[in-house]
């Protein structure tokens, strides 16, 4: 046994030795994932953390529950977002406007109080202060085209409140307009629709089509003179879910210059969990009449699961899937990140905000340049509001 100790020292030595290398080069990519997130504007347009803003929730105090507070934002790099104005789409008529103009109220106020740490921001030079200054970026995005009231003037005062995006429907069909989580009515936009788009572009508000069917998706393509956003969501070719985007659709939104913007809820990103949620639906929502809130999606998730056996999981790398998938149908320049932070359930690893940093360092680990991980972190979305923008003051005869 002692004549081969010396062969088996020298071979653990060649062995840990060569070993090193690999280990010193991990570190490296961690410690240049850390500087890159940690430098980048880090931009998520699609965030429903605005109605605890209504309650004695602190935004400046870390919590245990929910996906995004202040602290957890630094932690996790964090710097830009579009605070959702959200309601149901069951909830219509001057009662969804009264309660949007609380919502838009209630993030004016948190900027207004917060002025050394938030800046409400309208304009892509407005995002791009605010994070020279070190401040949190906050927009507003409008999550369903029945809070205007079938009224034009109504989306110009919400334009004028500082609404940057207004998702065209929510779950259910507008009088003019057909979603993803309806029957369709309209055959895509009404005239009046048309007209919604047209208003959009002229007033540098984003037309958003996460949401809304797929002729309504093309409709809307048709008429717009600004590129589009898909404000939260992911790839249909990876999951099934209608709210996702086909390769088709994601090709078309960037040919026009727009942007598809990853959503994170576990039932978007993994198609095993979405064909588990078809054969629960209808259970479902009975639950949901029964626990009404989107505070109760956990406990709703629970009942289920005593009725129907174990929900699959989903990994947080699914993100990174969907990413990829994107990009390698139409580039860097159109894909960004719109996770639904406090909208629904994560995928296991993305707890909350503060596991962001994990995106940065999958995509450099891939092989993406930094050049590229900073559109997607936030780049693309500001490039995007700049070029509604430019649209906006041409349709308005103003020089750009």
């Amino acid at each position: 046994m002692k004549r081969h100790s010396a062969p088996i020292i020298v071979v653990s030595l060649l062995i840990l030795c060569g070993s090193l290398p690999l280990a010193q080069n991990a570190d490296k990519v961690a410690e240049r994932a850390k500087r890159i997130h940690f430098s980048s504007l880090v931009l998520d347009t699609h965030i429903d953390v605005t109605p605890k803003l209504q309650t004695d929730w602190k935004f400046t105090e870390r919590h245990t529950t929910g996906h995004i507070d202040l602290p957890r934002m630094k932690e996790g790099g964090l710097n830009g977002l579009f605070f959702s104005i959200f309601m149901p789409g069951t909830v219509t008529g001057p009662t969804a406007v009264n309660n949007a103009l609380q919502r838009i109220a209630a993030v004016h106020k948190l900027a207004e109080d917060m002025p050394d740490k938030v800046m409400l921001c309208t304009t892509a030079d407005d995002v791009r202060q605010a994070h020279k200054q070190g401040k949190i970026a906050a927009l507003m995005g409008m999550e369903g085209g029945h809070m205007i009231n079938n009224s034009l003037p109504v989306l110009r005062m919400y334009a004028a409140l500082g609404i940057r995006y207004l998702t065209l429907t929510h779950s259910v069909n507008t009088d003019w307009a057909d979603s993803s989580g309806d029957q369709p009515k309209h055959n895509g936009l009404t005239d009046f629709g048309k007209d919604v788009v047209r208003e959009l572009n002229r007033l540098g508000v984003m037309v958003d089509i996460s949401h809304v069917s797929d002729k309504t998706f093309q409709d809307a393509l048709e008429v717009s003179r600004a590129p589009m956003i898909a404000s939260h969501s992911s790839c249909r070719a990876i999951s099934g879910h209608p709210r996702n985007m086909t390769d088709e659709m994601i090709k078309s939104l960037a040919a026009k210059g727009g942007v598809i913007q990853i959503n994170y809820l576990d039932s978007f990103i993994d198609n095993d969990l979405y064909q588990w949620g078809q054969k629960t639906q209808a259970a479902r929502r009975e639950l949901a009449q029964k626990y009404p809130g989107r505070e109760n999606f956990d406990k709703i998730r629970e009942e289920l699961e005593k009725q129907f056996g174990p929900a699959p999981k989903a990994s947080w790398e699914r993100i990174i899937d969907h990413i990829d998938h994107a990009v390698k149908l139409v580039g860097a320049d159109h894909v960004g990140l719109g996770s639904d932070f406090d909208g629904g359930s994560m995928p296991a690893g993305m707890d909350d905000c503060t596991q962001l940093p994990k995106i940065t360092e999958a995509l450099l680990r891939k092989g993406y340049s930094e050049s590229d991980i900073r559109k997607i972190l936030g780049e693309n979305t500001v490039r995007l509001l700049g070029d509604v923008e430019r649209v906006s003051k041409q349709l308005k005869g103003t020089k750009s």
